[in-house]
């Protein structure tokens, strides 16, 4: 996953609205997001390398996800797989503060990440480049390969888009966010940040969108939580070069919720 959206208390009908792509090599194979076989209560994609994912959401409200921490050319020597902190984090029943804490003892034992947790009381971050847990205060955010609000192009577009669409119907939410998260503009030179793996990488990386022969955005994800506890879960998935390989949308309400719900990042 390399760009998440979300807000959090932000809009009058959806408490919480999440839209990301994730970005990976083709060749890493990969189911698109469906309710686990040997997990009903998971909604999510799921890697078929080491079976954790990047985005879900259970069906009592737990919310999870993570993205790579881009500092250069990266050696893949970490033990431990960056999917399974989202995928034991929804599938676990520690509250998210200690189990977060527990990531962060150990956040040494992976390569660099940036991950999202919580549930309908409350998000929270926390990466091992970072300086430890953040709970995610009401509004607009946006996430790519760094701390979380880092200002890159693609996250200030996007936390720019999101805003545009906080009195948005569904349909009109549905197509402007995923029309954001096709776009393939190129951020210019002097707004590139510098992450060590030089300007011409640089710029390929810079869209919300990233479309290369042997990398690039593999799927499209929204995530729209309703006042009612109802949860739309639709998603693209991309192939080499972009090329669109289909689409699944699920509807399905949170166990959890009876009446309205709280909002998915309260007021401290």
């Amino acid at each position: 996953m390399c760009l998440i959206l979300l807000a959090c208390y932000a809009h009058p009908d959806y408490p919480l609205i999440i839209a990301a792509n994730r970005d990976e090599a083709y060749v890493r194979m990969a189911a698109p997001a469906a309710f686990w076989g040997d997990h009903p209560h998971l909604h999510a994609g799921r890697d078929l390398e080491k079976s954790g994912t990047w985005l879900g959401i259970t069906r009592t409200g737990r919310i999870a996800a993570v993205t790579n921490y881009r500092a250069g050319y990266t050696p893949k020597d970490a033990p431990r797989s960056r999917g399974e902190l989202v995928s034991q984090f929804l599938l676990g029943n520690d509250n998210t503060v200690g189990y977060l804490g527990q990531v962060a003892a150990h956040g040494d034992e992976y390569n660099g990440f940036s991950l999202i947790a919580g549930d309908l009381d409350a998000l929270y971050f926390v990466s091992n480049r970072g300086a430890g847990i953040e709970r995610i205060s009401p509004g607009v955010h946006g996430l790519s390969n760094h701390l979380l609000d880092t200002p890159w192009p693609k996250v200030e577009r996007g936390k720019r888009a999101l805003q545009n669409l906080l009195a948005a119907d569904e349909a009109a939410l549905v197509a402007g966010l995923f029309d954001f998260l096709a776009e393939r503009t190129t951020a210019g030179d002097q707004a590139l940040p510098d992450t060590g793996v030089g300007v011409q990488r640089e710029r390929e990386l810079s869209p919300a969108f990233i479309g290369g022969e042997r990398y690039g955005t593999r799927a499209s994800t929204l995530v729209l939580v309703r006042n009612n506890g109802e949860v739309l879960f639709r998603e693209r998935s991309f192939g080499a070069g972009g090329g669109a390989l289909g689409e699944a949308c699920s509807r399905f309400t949170l166990e959890k919720t009876a009446g309205p719900l709280r909002a998915a990042c309260t007021l401290s």
